[in-house]
Formats: structure tokens, sequence, C-alpha cells
């Protein structure tokens, strides 16, 4: 059955909708129910929705802004539906994103910023140039004060630790890009040790970001999760 996939304004999403996404994730981490995904309504601009016929596969809030003039992409949180496609559903909401933001920032760089659960997440920024943080990479000042600006727009200021890039959680619910599946490749040698200190179960997340460079915004190239 073929995938349908669209982007509209967060302040057009019904009560059945927000009921629908709450069901991808009712019974398991990161447990986002309607009340929780009520309020990111208020925090990002967009929502795309990802859907196999009439049943929901995916969504991701996000948001197109200039932090400190950069233009970037802002993928709130998200949640994928653990089926035997959900690497298919991730990269067609994240090539909708992708498109959006060609439009947004034409002949820009565009940085790309979320917060991650688990080290399946990781494959998001397949792809983009200079991921941070990555395997046997020693962040740059410049890149640990991208790590404390992005913190500071998902909202918990203060408490990133900018070395390691982990959010420090507060034991509720917290936003996150969560994506697994029964045939999700596993993660590249050395993701999983920059997960090492993530308690996901009590909100710590990952802040990771990488550059959606303008050529390959162009050429569509992004999709296919070739990395640099």
């Amino acid at each position: 059955m073929s995938f349908e996939v669209g982007t509209k304004d967060c302040t057009a999403l019904s009560d059945a909708e927000l009921a629908e996404m709450a069901d991808l994730c009712v019974d398991r981490e990161p447990g986002f129910d309607i009340g929780f995904l009520s309020k990111q309504c208020e925090d990002w601009v967009l929502i795309t929705h990802a859907r196999e016929g009439s049943k929901l596969r995916g969504y991701s809030f996000s948001t197109l802004e200039r932090i400190g003039g950069t233009p970037s992409l802002l993928i709130g949180l998200g949640t994928v539906d653990r089926t035997a496609k959900a690497d298919q559903t991730l990269r067609l909401m994240l090539g909708d994103q992708y498109r959006r933001a060609l439009l947004a920032f034409p002949d820009e760089d565009v940085l790309v910023g979320a917060r991650l659960a688990g080290p399946s997440a990781y494959q998001a920024f397949g792809g983009l140039a200079d991921v941070v943080p990555r395997p046997d990479h020693k962040a740059s000042g410049e890149e640990r004060a991208w790590g404390r600006r992005l913190a500071k727009r998902f909202g918990a200021e203060g408490r990133i630790d900018d070395r390691t890039f982990v959010l420090a959680g507060q034991g509720g619910p917290t936003g996150a890009l969560d994506f697994d599946g029964p045939k999700v490749k596993a993660p590249a040698d050395g993701v999983a040790e920059l997960f090492a200190k993530v308690r996901s179960a009590k909100g710590d997340r990952l802040v990771t970001f990488g550059w959606a460079m303008a050529e390959d915004l162009a050429s569509g190239s992004l999709v296919n999760g070739r990395s640099r």
C-alpha cells in the first residue's frame, strides 16, 4: 500500500488527529499522550504526517527558523510506528521537511537539530554533514555552543552537558525523535556509546545536530541517508 506524506500548520490539528498520534506510543516509551501532544502545538509550527493508506505510521513536529541568523530545521519531537516499514516512514517524513527547508532557505546550508531518545534515531542524521556528537570526535567550542543554543530552544537551558550533549531530563514526558523497528539497521560502530549516559526513561535526551548542505537539499539526495 502506498504512503502519503503531508505537512501543515500545527493550529490545523484536530482532536481526532491528536488522539491518533498518541495511539502510536500509548503502551511504550516515550509515552506521548494526547495532553502532552496538545501542548506541543504551542511550541512548534509544523506537523508532518505519514500515512499508509488510512493508517497513521508516523508524525513529526518541526519549525523552520533562524537561530542567530542561521537557517535551522528543528525537529521538536516525532514518533514512527514500529513496523517493518519504519525506515521508509522516517525517510519520507524527513524528505518532506527537507523540501520545505529548501523552499524557506534556498541556496543556504541549514542546521538540523533534534533530541534523540535512543541510538536507532541517530539514523535520521544520515546524509548530513558534520553531525555532532559523533563517534571519535571531540566537539569544538563552536559546536558546544550550538549544543547550548539548541538546549535553550528546546526549553532546557542549563541542563545540557556540552561535552557529551546529554540533556538531563526531569522525570516527566520529554520531546524526542522516537524511532525503531524490526528491520531498522543496527547503529554504526560507536553510536551506541554516545547514548551511554542517556537515561531515556527519566527524560534524558541526546541533543544532536548536523548540516543539510545547500547542494544536497537542492538535489534531494539527503533522503538516501548518505553520510559525510
